[in-house]
């Protein structure tokens, strides 16, 4: 199971050289790619999603309408892009994970196609307010089990073993029920919102971070630092997802706690991004909220770079 990690040992390093993000990757970034060090980026010769994909979204707590659509609409976005569609587009972000599937050995190379699948709605808490990794694994089988990425989305009131303390969230797999006496492995994943329990750590650049220098935050796409901040988190496992669906994919540094497609690149969202600043990103003027991809109905997201395998650099969208 991968997280969504940002270690604490990391955090005061970057105190002392006063440097600046929380993340899953313990790596100096640089200001732009022509200047980042290549990275170790391996694969290890297992499968990677293919084919055609439904992302179930399992909300687990009290969420209104307005949030679950940012993320519902983030879900149809992966595949939606009009000549119409203002760019950058989300789709154009998700379309660079297709430059990992030529390297890889699968035979089968047709690549990933994303699509909304069900939503299931538990907002009386049938597991409590204090979840384990066992439980969130639990609410994931909920979903569909055969070509399936199922998201447990918890609310702000649910506590999740580690979240706040060591992840913001986190990605794996599981053996899901037979069907029709086959057993399928199922890829899951969780992402808290951290909007009242940790800001500073799971929902930056939209908060103040709690460590470091104190730049103003960033004003939110979708005007809700909790939701907008899951949205980062959630692109970054979904890409992690999609190329290490089961531990053995593309990832860089130990099995236990790899940097993937997304959390190899930390705190990049735009060129000339720096530990503490997200990058020169686009500006709505209308609400001055920064943001770096269109969505679909009008949706605007802030999304993390992503590692190209092809230049061993991190790819930004603007």
């Amino acid at each position: 199971m991968a997280s969504l990690a940002f270690p604490r040992l990391f955090l005061q390093l970057l105190v002392v050289i006063s440097l600046l993000h929380f993340s899953s990757a313990a790596r100096r970034l640089t200001g732009s790619d022509e200047t980042q060090q290549p990275m170790l980026f391996q694969y290890h010769k297992g499968p990677l999603l293919t084919g055609k994909i439904s992302v179930n979204l399992i909300w687990y707590g009290k969420f209104k309408p307005s949030q679950q659509a940012i993320v519902s609409d983030f879900i149809t976005s992966l595949s939606t892009s009009t000549p119409k569609m203002a760019q950058p587009s989300v789709a154009k972000w998700w379309k660079s994970t297709e430059k990992y599937y030529p390297l890889s050995n699968s035979k089968k190379n047709s690549g990933l196609v994303l699509s909304l699948g069900t939503q299931i709605v538990d907002e009386k808490y049938s597991l409590g307010k204090s979840l384990s990794n066992k439980q969130i694994v639990e609410l994931a089988s909920k979903g569909g089990q055969r070509n399936a990425i199922n998201v447990v989305l918890t609310s702000a009131d649910v506590t999740v073993e580690g979240f706040c303390q060591s992840k913001c969230g986190t990605h794996g797999s599981s053996k899901g029920a037979a069907i029709n006496g086959k057993s399928y492995s199922f890829a899951y994943i969780w992402v808290g919102n951290s909007e009242t329990q940790c800001p500073g750590q799971c929902a930056w650049p939209f908060h103040q971070p709690i460590y470091g220098p104190q730049s103003p935050p960033l004003v939110a796409p979708n005007n809700d630092v909790g939701l907008d901040g899951m949205v980062i988190n959630l692109a970054t496992l979904l890409a992690g997802t999609a190329t290490n669906p089961f531990g053995n994919g593309y990832f860089q540094g130990p099995k236990e706690a790899p940097l993937e497609a997304a959390s190899a690149c930390p705190g990049v969202y735009g060129k000339g991004a720096y530990p503490g600043y997200a990058g020169d990103l686009l500006v709505d003027p209308a609400t001055g909220a920064s943001y770096n991809a269109n969505g679909a109905n009008g949706r605007k997201y802030l999304l993390p770079a992503l590692f190209d395998p092809s230049t061993s650099t991190c790819s930004t969208l603007v």
